[in-house]
């Protein structure tokens, strides 16, 4: 039955497509993206790119954050704001690279400009392949697993036609162009796992046999301190595991933390292939 609005989505994503006319912004811009809703780990793959750059800036709208307009979140290396006026994703940015700036703003044009503003040799946009208005080295990561069909919303998982994969510069698959590797930091004995992100299922397979429970909150959920320490009283645990964007929002709360650190490594042709774009 909702095919037809499918269909209908489809159409308009196309035509928007088709009416494009970016600006050159005189800066590289890179864009990580998908054509899915949801996660697909677009935080972890920002975040080793931004490693091997130099003064970096990653751009973003923040998601779940209190605040609104353009806000600093850091200043490679020196955090501005709480996790509540940046968001999460921004302030696990902020904490994992002392070597970029972050800027959460809904207007990415406004947010390019300000890197370049404050001296910023290079744009990342996270969740930027939408933004037709900009010039940039567009990203794609294919969902892992893939959704139970290829159509558009809303009957499907699909924001825009999977034929426009073709319309990246780049696209990425686990375990091709990356590799995932996991490490439990403060591992105990008996663990819950607690955690607000998409698709939290895709956690699963990096799961031990100690984690005796789970505990899922909508996407960017801003935990207290009073349902964290109810859920692991009432667990008996000894330890919530969470993840690193997790993270952020429980580490002031005074309550015992796992972390799942998840590092990628990109493969030396996707390295060679944004360095390429670099130095063009």
């Amino acid at each position: 039955m909702l095919l037809p609005l499918s269909f209908l989505w489809s159409l308009c994503a196309k035509i928007r497509r088709s009416l494009k006319n970016p600006v050159d912004y005189r800066i590289p811009i890179i864009s990580i993206g998908n054509l899915t809703v949801g996660g697909s780990g677009k935080t972890p793959i920002c975040i080793a790119i931004a490693k091997e750059m130099t003064k970096p800036a990653i751009v973003l709208r923040g998601y779940g954050r209190l605040s609104k307009g353009l806000v600093l979140v850091s200043s490679f290396g020196e955090i501005l704001c709480d996790v509540k006026t940046s968001g999460d994703e921004a302030m696990l940015y902020a904490k994992e690279l002392k070597n970029a700036l972050v800027i959460v703003s809904e207007d990415r044009v406004l947010g390019v400009q300000k890197a370049k503003e404050l001296g910023a040799q290079v744009v990342i946009l996270d969740d930027g392949f939408g933004k037709i208005n900009i010039k940039k080295f567009d990203i794609l990561i294919r969902p892992n697993p893939k959704p139970a069909n290829s159509f558009c919303l809303p009957s499907g998982a699909y924001r825009e036609s999977i034929s426009n994969y073709k319309n990246a510069d780049l696209v990425l698959e686990d375990g091709i162009d990356f590799e995932r590797n996991v490490t439990i930091l403060n591992k105990t004995k008996k663990m819950i796992l607690v955690t607000a992100i998409a698709n939290p299922s895709r956690l699963d397979r990096f799961l031990p046999l100690s984690v005796t429970a789970k505990f899922f909150f909508p996407d960017h959920h801003m935990f207290t301190r009073d349902e964290l320490a109810n859920i692991l009283r009432q667990s008996g645990a000894d330890s919530i595991l969470t993840t690193t964007k997790d993270a952020v929002k429980m580490e002031g709360f005074g309550l015992p933390l796992s972390i799942l650190k998840l590092n990628i490594s990109l493969k030396a042709n996707v390295r060679k292939k944004i360095g390429e774009y670099i130095l063009a």
